[in-house]
């Protein structure tokens, strides 16, 4: 599943011209909670709105419930997960602007970081499902769900994730195919865009994280400025 990925820049929003770019800033990577733009039909046409990785928050989860991630959601029981059935069932769809997504690579034996997208470099669209909630002040904020699909023969996808279990991709959907993927019109049409995408059209390398300062040296860095 994909936990984490590099947002689509805000001088690079010219590849989705049919959407505003941003008006509101956020961090270059997303990890879970963290908010980030996507795009979903509004009103006449199309938004862009900032929303959180996950679509139950941390903050949303009861206490003394076990805390689980919901930052992907699966294409095969989609309709049934309480987490996203009525997102789903209402076609709240919604695209992710990307310029790459983060997989851990076992090959090695060990986990390495990987980053994947586009062999040509363009950003790209995630599909996805959004949710709104309703803040204490009374303005309501939106958060969202990666959808994926089986990638066990897909050539590129099936290498990532523990030995052993599932092997999962993203959708990313063509650029042709925005307009129609959130105007869908039913589950069975939404459901017709969750392919899996070409690998050979896909780019991959390890990117490993960069090695984290000992404490030590965080704070002795701090002192210094």
């Amino acid at each position: 599943m994909c936990t984490s990925y590099r947002a689509n820049p805000h001088e690079r929003f010219e590849a989705f011209s049919i959407f505003s770019a941003p008006s509101f800033e956020y961090k270059p990577e997303i990890y879970k909670d963290y908010f980030a733009p996507i795009f979903r039909r509004g009103g006449m046409g199309w938004s862009t709105d900032p929303a959180s990785f996950g679509i139950v928050p941390r903050k949303r989860i009861p206490p003394g419930v076990k805390v689980f991630d919901t930052m992907n959601a699966r294409a095969e029981t989609i309709g049934e997960k309480r987490s996203f059935s009525g997102a789903w069932n209402r076609l709240q769809l919604c695209l992710i602007p990307c310029e790459s997504f983060y997989e851990p690579n076992y090959e090695t034996g060990k986990p390495v970081r990987w980053r994947i997208g586009m062999a040509s470099g363009a950003p790209f669209a995630i599909a996805g499902l959004w949710r709104s909630w309703e803040e204490p002040e009374g303005l309501p904020s939106l958060s969202f769900t990666m959808l994926t699909v089986n990638s066990d023969d897909h050539p590129l996808m099936k290498r990532f994730h523990k030995p052993g279990d599932e092997k999962r991709s993203v959708v990313i959907v063509r650029p042709h195919s925005y307009e129609a993927f959130l105007n869908s019109q039913s589950t069975d049409e939404a459901r017709s865009f969750l392919n899996l995408y070409p690998a050979e059209e896909m780019a991959a390398e390890t990117y490993p994280l960069p090695p984290r300062k000992p404490a030590g040296d965080a704070q002795q860095s701090l002192i210094e400025q």
